[in-house]
């Protein structure tokens, strides 16, 4: 590695297209600091190496069931608006 780096030539994320829509995708999105039990985190950790996801995502899937609330997916949207459209 080097002791020093020259950024002066550097773009800022949001000057680089692929950057730019990786930030716009997470901006619903919050970093937080939670504390949570060692056996829990082992459960998810466990659960989501199965699932073949993230254990945070399985944590966000699993807090979103609890209180019922779904985000709506692309098949759901257009339904909703094949519905709304034929009543019309």
């Amino acid at each position: 590695m080097r002791d020093e780096y020259d950024f002066s030539k550097a773009k800022r994320a949001k000057d680089v297209p692929h950057l730019a829509k990786l930030q716009a995708e997470t901006r619903g999105k919050s970093r937080i600091t939670i504390m949570l039990d060692n056996d829990l985190l082992v459960a998810f950790r466990s659960r989501a190496k199965v699932e073949g996801i993230g254990y945070q995502t399985l944590i966000n899937q699993t807090l979103r069931q609890t209180l019922g609330s779904h985000p709506v997916d692309e098949e759901t949207l257009r339904k909703v608006l094949r519905e709304e459209l034929v009543s019309r």
